[in-house]
């Protein structure tokens, strides 16, 4: 097995080559349409986006049907006025940007996670440990235990390479909690149950939050920042940049996600998934 590295420190070695262990099989390379399902080769068009839903609408029947419909159509869905402050989405990029660009390698080094744990804390360029086949992400990353708080411990943190880091990470948890809780009640009205059903479902709220990076590649074509997956628990909330690149299947296509600097992405995980299929 050859040795890990971090994707950040290939790109800045100059590397013009994608290493073979970053290599994806043809048929899961991007913009290569038989990795769909069915083997529909038609391409879906550009303007389409995952349905875009305004909290604050003051028709809790129009919410809730809109909500409904996102669940069952998509599975994914964008939401404004959403009780986040902007100003804190914009902290949460500014340091995890700060981390990735503005700090040594030697120091990250300092918070690696463990790679032979796939649920390790810390900055690391994997979630599972590789073996001779894996083919890896091109991206890096830092994971956080967020919640319940006796999870939480903030020494984990870069707070000494970036001092307001610990604090904006909190305050992001506490409202990414809020924002989750509203949603499942959300969810769980549109589906006529009770506002609580969803959260009793979930039960006690576990929470990571990860930030990820992804260098410029010199072949995109043959890799993938994140390769196709769903997520485990209930819901996955996700704020982007202005680069496009997560996408959401839809009706057996791949369909890229438009950012939204404002809006905060929905996914139904797994746990969602399963307590609402009846």
């Amino acid at each position: 097995m050859e040795p890990l590295v971090r994707v950040q420190n290939l790109v800045q070695s100059g590397v013009s080559q994608v290493p073979r262990q970053y290599i994806q099989p043809l048929e899961s390379r991007p913009n290569n349409h038989s990795h769909d399902q069915n083997n529909n080769h038609t391409p879906q068009s550009s303007n389409i986006n995952i349905p875009l839903i305004d909290l604050s609408n003051p028709n809790d029947t129009i919410l809730l049907d809109s909500i409904r419909h996102a669940c069952r159509e998509w599975g994914a869905f964008h939401v404004i006025n959403h009780g986040v402050p902007l100003k804190l989405l914009h902290d949460v990029r500014h340091v995890g940007r700060s981390f990735f660009e503005g700090c040594p390698l030697t120091d990250k080094l300092e918070y690696a996670c463990d790679n032979a744990s796939a649920a390790s804390e810390g900055y690391g360029s994997k979630l599972l440990v590789a073996n001779d086949d894996t083919v890896l992400d091109w991206r890096d990353y830092f994971d956080h235990h967020t919640l319940p708080l006796s999870r939480r411990n903030p020494s984990r943190w870069p707070s000494k390479l970036i001092p307001n880091y610990g604090k904006v990470l909190c305050d992001y948890s506490d409202e990414m909690k809020l924002l989750c809780e509203k949603l499942l009640g959300f969810i769980s009205e549109s589906l006529g149950l009770t506002s609580s059903y969803m959260k009793d479902a979930v039960g006690e709220l576990y929470q990571n939050i990860t930030i990820s990076y992804y260098p410029p590649c010199p072949q995109p074509e043959l890799t993938l920042g994140l390769q196709p997956h769903s997520d485990f628990g209930a819901l996955t909330l996700l704020i982007q940049d202005d680069v496009e690149g997560l996408q959401v299947l839809k009706d057996g296509h791949w369909v890229t996600v438009q950012p939204l600097s404002e809006a905060i992405v929905v996914i139904l995980s797994d746990q969602t998934q399963s307590v609402t299929s009846f």
